[in-house]
Order: structure tokens, then sequence, then C-alpha cells
């Protein structure tokens, strides 16, 4: 695939309000144990009110994305709004102006989207955040675009790294957010936001398929 044009990114946009609306109860019962039972219901009412602001057909992908950043900014609390508004959008602002996306200006509004959750939450890889998650497919995704991948591959790369970066939240005891305050009873429980993020990439690699 040459280049990533609107239509991949609204389907991008389409699938992840899917995969969360599946993943919703999921997501909220995760949360329930370690934070404040809302992940799930606040990432699919989000998500709704996103699809809901999506531009009309023909705006750039830049476009599309600061429409999730509002949306979900304004609509959705705890920490996954500001979070998941901060990402989208710094991934806008990345590739404003462009109306096709060549492989590295993906992989760039993501390390870009990444830098802005890392920023918001001063959190770093082993805190049992989202951000164990999203750094390892951020660094996979560009790894296999170095190693000569399309991109499609290089987003199901980047899918796996965000899978096995949820899944090595579950023994971490939680030094950010609410699940912090838990201390080692926050051991054996997997992050929500790492699993929403594993979603995203999940998303993303399905839309380009």
């Amino acid at each position: 695939m040459p280049s990533v044009g609107s239509h991949h990114v609204r389907r991008f946009i389409e699938r992840y309000a899917e995969l969360i609306a599946e993943h919703e109860r999921e997501l909220t019962e995760l949360d329930a144990a370690i934070g404040d039972a809302d992940h799930g219901s606040n990432l699919a009412r989000g998500m709704q009110a996103a699809l809901a602001a999506l531009p009309p057909e023909g705006a750039l992908p830049a476009e599309i994305l600061k429409a999730v950043a509002m949306a979900l900014i304004s609509k959705v609390g705890g920490a996954s709004g500001p979070l998941y508004g901060t990402a989208f959008l710094r991934a806008s602002t990345q590739v404003a102006g462009k109306a096709e996306l060549r492989p590295e200006d993906v992989a760039e509004l993501f390390a870009a989207a990444l830098k802005g959750i890392q920023e918001r939450g001063k959190a770093e890889v082993g805190d049992k955040t989202m951000v164990d998650a999203f750094a390892p497919a951020v660094e996979a995704l560009k790894a296999s675009l170095v190693a000569g991948a399309e991109l499609a591959e290089a987003l199901s790369e980047a899918w796996k790294a965000a899978q096995a970066g949820s899944d090595a939240t579950i023994p971490l005891i939680a030094r950010k957010g609410r699940a912090s305050y838990l201390g080692e009873r926050a051991q054996g429980h997997r992050d929500p936001g790492s699993l929403s993020t594993a979603l995203l990439f999940q998303a993303a690699a399905e839309a380009l398929r």
C-alpha cells in the first residue's frame, strides 16, 4: 500500500468504535478491579460522539483525527478522555495538511500520539498504564517499516506488540493513576487502558487489510 487516504483513516475510527463497543463490558470490569469502573462506558460514549463528529467525505486525515480528539476531550470523563484526546490531537497536528499519508507518516503520527500521552500522564513503560501497550506498538511499527515491511504488515506487528504489552501489565504494581493507590493489590489485574490501546492498534491494522 503506497499511501493512506482519508477513507482509511475514517475506517480506522469506525473500527475502533466497533471494537470499544464490543469490549465495553470487559474494559469496565477490568477498571472495576483497579480503577473507577468507567473506562469501557466512558470510551464507548466518547467513540460514539466521535463518529457523530466526523467531518464530511473529502476531509483531510488530520481533520478527521482532530474531530475525534475534540469529541473525546469534551465527552469523556476520567483519565481516558484527556489522554486519548491528546493522542488524537497530537496525531492530527503531525499530519496536518496532508491528503495522503506515507507509511512513515503513519508511524510518526502514532509516535506523536504516544509523546502526547506521556507528556499528559507522566507515565513510562512499567508503570502499568496504556503506555505499556502504546510504546512497544510504536517501536514495532517503526522497526517493521525500517525492515522493509508493508504498512499493513507493520501495523499487524504493532498490534501484536500492543497485545503483549497489555499482557505484561498483569503482574505489575501500578505506579500511576488510581490503580497506584492499591499497591500490591493491583497485581494480577490487566490495566484497562492497555487493552483499549491494543484495540486501537487492532483497528488500525484491520482498517488497512
